[in-house]
């Protein structure tokens, strides 16, 4: 069957989440319709993150060296009509029809930006956004102006965890952040000669971020949603949504470039999930899609682990 989404996902010293990410993914998700690549920065736990790849020997790894341009060869041979991105600490918990999905896009081609599986009416609404209902497949869906977002979560359009995008658009923005100018692809790419030694005396932080060279998953949204915040005029204005779908759980922070709220205890260090991993220890999805969370993001009262049998 031909494939209609790819999905990007980003991993760091989480083998036991990306392990949780990617169960509650193929669960939920229409798997025969899916190619994962999965960007992984080689740090700590090789052999775990080996054993992982070995399982889901489907997915197209890819080990990182420059995440600039790792990235950039992933989205330029992608060619499917839809792209999911996803982080190794969200997981899946519910599903909406790809009918339903692929019929809002055809539908709403218009003025549809993403379809999100990280929404729900009642934390939408409860955030102060008002949302209006549309229908496809015989269903109720709704959608949110994105651009006249009320809270953090509803103006923040571009996101790595849970929607779907047209393949073009997210080309588009991709572009629209960089410097075309030859010259300056090649002086200021994160992985230059010029910006690693700027690096040992200042912040490259700021240079990069101003031709919009992310470097890292953090940059790579937050940079692109800027842009996409700053240019809302020129782009589609409603986010799609049904119910919520998927969540990121928040127990232990991987990289320090950006600094995110977590809500973990010694227990939930990278190094003690590892060992867990080690031991057979798997997230608990079942757990999780019984008792889920309300929101888009949550704590360690849902990361619950058991062994396998």
């Amino acid at each position: 069957m031909t494939k209609m989404i790819s999905n990007i996902v980003f991993t760091k010293n989480r083998p036991l989440q990306l392990d949780g990410y990617l169960e509650s993914l193929y669960r939920h998700l229409p798997v025969e319709l899916i190619q994962t690549y999965v960007l992984y920065k080689p740090e700590l736990f090789e052999e775990e993150y080996r054993q992982l790849f070995f399982k889901y020997s489907n997915c197209i790894v890819i080990e990182e060296d420059d995440f600039h341009s790792d990235f950039l060869k992933i989205i330029n041979q992608i060619d499917t009509k839809f792209i999911l991105f996803g982080i190794d600490d969200v997981v899946y918990l519910d599903s909406v029809s790809f009918e339903v999905i692929e019929q809002m896009f055809n539908l709403f081609s218009q003025d549809i930006f993403g379809f999100s599986l990280r929404f729900g009416k009642d934390s939408i609404e409860a955030g102060g956004d008002s949302i209006e209902e549309a229908s496809a497949a015989g269903q109720t869906v709704y959608r949110l102006d994105w651009r006249k977002g009320r809270s953090s979560i509803s103006r923040y359009p571009f996101e790595l965890c849970a929607t779907i995008y047209r393949t073009p658009l997210v080309k588009r923005i991709i572009n629209g952040t960089m410097n075309d100018n030859p010259l300056v692809k090649k002086l200021f790419a994160p992985s230059s000669v010029l910006i690693r030694g700027m690096g040992k005396v200042v912040s490259t932080r700021s240079t990069l971020k101003s031709f919009g060279y992310f470097f890292n998953p953090n940059t790579l949204e937050s940079w692109n949603c800027r842009w996409c915040q700053n240019h809302c005029n020129q782009l589609p204005g409603f986010l799609y949504f049904q119910k919520l779908c998927a969540s990121a759980i928040q127990v232990n922070m991987v990289n320090i470039s950006t600094i995110n709220e977590f809500n973990g205890s010694p227990e939930h260090t990278v190094e003690a999930l590892a060992e867990k991993f080690k031991q057979g220890y798997r997230l608990d999805i079942d757990s999780i899609a019984q008792n889920k969370p309300s929101g888009t993001h949550c704590g360690r009262e849902f990361f619950r682990v058991i062994k396998n049998s």
